[in-house]
This record gives structure tokens, C-alpha cells and sequence, in this order.
């Protein structure tokens, strides 16, 4: 599995801006989904099919979170920035 991650502390309300050069999969998740990700188990995320560029990804608690991009099983390569929203 190739996936792009980059990992933060946010605040409630803070976000990840994901900027994409093609449509990708995009997922904020807790570490211990991330870890069930990585893991090819069962996870949960917030996000989903990114069609366009930037998109936001708010933390709905504060904590540590964990940014992934992929293109969702499918062929390619997607490069990707990120950056921190301070709220």
C-alpha cells in the first residue's frame, strides 16, 4: 500500500488543507485507525474523494491526527501538500 502521511497535534476546529495535483483520497484519523490502515484492517476517517484542490479536513477533537493521502486502489502517483489551519 502507497500512501502519502504527515501527522500533528490539532486543537478542536483546527484543519489539515490537503493540496492535490489529481483527484485522490484524502482521510483524517486518530492513530488508532491509522494504525488500521496501515495494517490493511478495518478503519474509520473523515474525508473521502478529493475531485478538487485545496480541500480542508477539520479535527473534531483535539488531539493527535494523522493526514493520509492515496489514490484509493487505483493506479498513479499523486503528489500532495499540507499544511496546518490554525483555528
Amino acid at each position: 500500500m502507497r500512501f502519502l502521511h504527515s501527522s500533528e497535534s490539532l486543537s478542536t476546529g483546527d484543519s489539515f488543507r490537503f493540496h492535490l495535483n489529481v483527484s485522490a483520497r484524502v482521510m483524517l484519523m486518530d492513530d488508532s485507525n491509522f494504525s488500521a490502515y496501515r495494517n490493511g484492517r478495518s478503519f474509520r476517517y473523515l474525508g473521502g474523494w478529493a475531485k478538487v484542490s485545496p480541500v480542508d479536513l477539520a479535527a473534531p477533537h483535539s488531539g493527535h491526527w494523522n493526514a493520509v493521502v492515496d489514490l484509493g486502489g487505483r493506479t498513479g502517483s499523486v503528489r500532495a501538500g499540507l499544511e496546518v489551519i490554525r483555528n
